[in-house]
């Protein structure tokens, strides 16, 4: 497959290990147990993850967005029973906030290089981003931890005050109601916010900047129907294209160290990867 090849020789000369063993588990009957073992590198004594795992993210403190991360790696990898889980989820626990999320960043965040947008609020308040998302991957997976259900009930309280959203809010949003238990309530939810969540995405394949695409919000299909195969077919169209000469996928957002590009350009170029085969766009 010349866009597997392709991808392959642009990962061995750009992408960290981590990335380069989850695309050999993932495409070429690599070994999963190697991709947990560099993972497991990541994850600190109290259970978080560090040590650019986001890679915009450059200190070894536990954040709780690179656990959202290592979740993600997870689930490719349907490893939801790995210790790693509980131990995370013990840390997301143990920086809870008392109506039951976690805050976007810790201010420990402040103490290593970092991107410009990763600052924290004043007092650390629980935010959607990244506990919805966090708490749709543990039901999905039907992990029954402590931490799940105050984080649940944080997301729908969180939820129904929603009228207008972001972009990486919407995104969180769509996760947390695609992956929960509770369909109906979902689906509710889905039918009042579908207009401002669609408000958010770039349907202009050709956006520039940092747009958010609808395979941003729909990297594998949902249960949800947020976009029409009509849609969906036309950025998956794009997206083939949009392959680069190396092999990789580039981001579109801001690049503010040298390193960042090469990082995210092999988590990326993986996740891409991933889009074009749950469409079942990449060659037999």
């Amino acid at each position: 497959m010349d866009v597997l090849r392709r991808a392959h020789h642009y990962l061995l000369n750009h992408a960290r290990l981590l990335d380069r063993l989850r695309f050999e588990a993932l495409f070429t009957g690599g070994s999963r147990d190697r991709v947990l073992d560099v993972l497991r590198c990541y994850q600190n004594p109290d259970g978080g993850f560090g040590h650019a795992l986001e890679p915009d993210l450059r200190g070894a403190a536990s954040q709780p967005e690179p656990v959202e991360v290592a979740f993600w790696i997870l689930d490719e990898l349907d490893a939801f029973a790995d210790p790693m889980v509980r131990s995370a989820c013990d840390y997301l626990l143990s920086i809870t906030t008392p109506d039951g999320g976690v805050p976007f960043c810790l201010p420990t965040v402040r103490e290593a290089p970092k991107a410009p947008w990763w600052e924290p609020a004043d007092g650390s308040p629980a935010h959607l981003i990244p506990t919805a998302s966090l708490a749709g991957l543990l039901h999905a997976h039907g992990v029954d931890h402590p931490w799940r259900g105050p984080a649940t009930d944080f997301c729908w309280t969180r939820i129904a005050a929603v009228d207008k959203t972001t972009p990486y809010e919407a995104r969180a949003i769509v996760t947390f109601l695609d992956l929960v238990d509770d369909r109906e309530r979902a689906g509710a939810e889905f039918d009042r916010l579908r207009d401002a969540i669609l408000d958010t995405v770039a349907l202009d394949p050709g956006a520039s900047g940092e747009a958010h695409f609808p395979l941003d919000f729909a990297p594998r299909p949902l249960r949800l129907p947020l976009f029409t195969e009509d849609v969906l077919a036309r950025h998956l169209d794009a997206l083939a294209a949009a392959q680069s000469e190396e092999g990789g996928w580039h981001p579109n957002w801001p690049m503010w160290t040298p390193l960042v590009e090469h990082e995210w350009g092999g988590f990326l170029t993986v996740e891409r990867l991933k889009t074009l085969r749950a469409y079942d766009r990449l060659p037999a």
